[in-house]
Formats: structure tokens, C-alpha cells, sequence
């Protein structure tokens, strides 16, 4: 067998090799800088798009809760035409106003309920938990220096 051909050294390439430590160094924190300030462009991009996207969706909730309402005022005008084919027009009205009126003020009581269970809203066990944490790692630091 003959031995094998020696390789000649690959050429070094060209800048690489001439430029410094503390060039490439510089270079590096250039480029990751600018890779930093690229990507959080592009983030500014994309949530700009989302937020638009997200606009234009609340707005049309907006428009679906108006047209919701717009239902519920004639189911309530309906109810109001039906019940007046057995009493006065005027005291259907009345009817359907007093029953309309219970359903909010239970509703608003039982909101204030909920409310009230949430008040103050500070995480209660949070802190009492971390009061004893406190209290426990004052304690052992005491008894480590006695």
C-alpha cells in the first residue's frame, strides 16, 4: 500500500482569519444587538396586526350586543301585545315593567353579593401564608443563634 497523500492547508478565509478577537467580539455584540432590535420589531409588527384584529372583533361584539338588545326590546314589546289580549294595553305594560324590575333588582343583589365576596382584593392566604413564612424564618434564625 502507499501511503497517503498528504492535504495541502486549506487557504484561510479571507477576513476571518485577519480580523482580532476584540473585532470579532464587536462584531458579535453589533450583530446580536441588531438581531435583538430586528426581533423586537418585528413583535411590535405582529401585536399591532393582533391588536387591529382584536379592534375590529370587540367592535362587532359591540354590535351584536346592540342588535341583542334591540331583541330583547321587542320580545318584551311581543310579551306586552300578548298579555294586552286578556287585560288593558296599560296594565300589560305595567305587568311586564314590575316583573322586568324584580329580575334586575335580584340580579343587582346578587352582583353586590359577589362584589362584596371579592373585596378587598388582596390575595387574603397569600399574605398569611407569607406572614408565616416570616415568622417561621425569624424563628430559626433566632434559635441559630442561641
Amino acid at each position: 500500500m502507499s501511503a497517503p497523500t498528504p492535504t495541502p492547508p486549506s487557504a484561510p478565509t479571507p477576513g476571518v482569519s485577519d480580523a482580532s478577537l476584540a473585532e470579532l467580539v464587536k462584531q458579535l455584540s453589533e450583530q446580536t444587538s441588531r438581531l435583538a432590535r430586528q426581533e423586537v420589531e418585528l413583535a411590535k409588527a405582529e401585536l399591532a396586526a393582533k391588536g387591529k384584529r382584536a379592534g375590529i372583533g370587540a367592535g362587532m361584539f359591540g354590535g351584536a350586543a346592540m342588535f341583542g338588545l334591540y331583541a330583547v326590546g321587542s320580545l318584551v314589546a311581543t310579551a306586552i301585545l300578548a298579555l294586552a289580549t286578556a287585560v288593558a294595553a296599560w296594565l300589560a305594560a305595567l305587568i311586564l315593567t314590575v316583573v322586568l324590575g324584580a329580575i334586575a333588582g335580584i340580579l343587582a343583589l346578587q352582583g353586590k353579593t359577589k362584589v362584596a365576596q371579592a373585596t378587598p382584593p388582596v390575595p387574603e392566604q397569600a399574605t398569611e401564608s407569607v406572614k408565616e413564612d416570616v415568622q417561621w424564618a425569624k424563628s430559626r434564625a433566632h434559635r441559630a443563634r442561641q
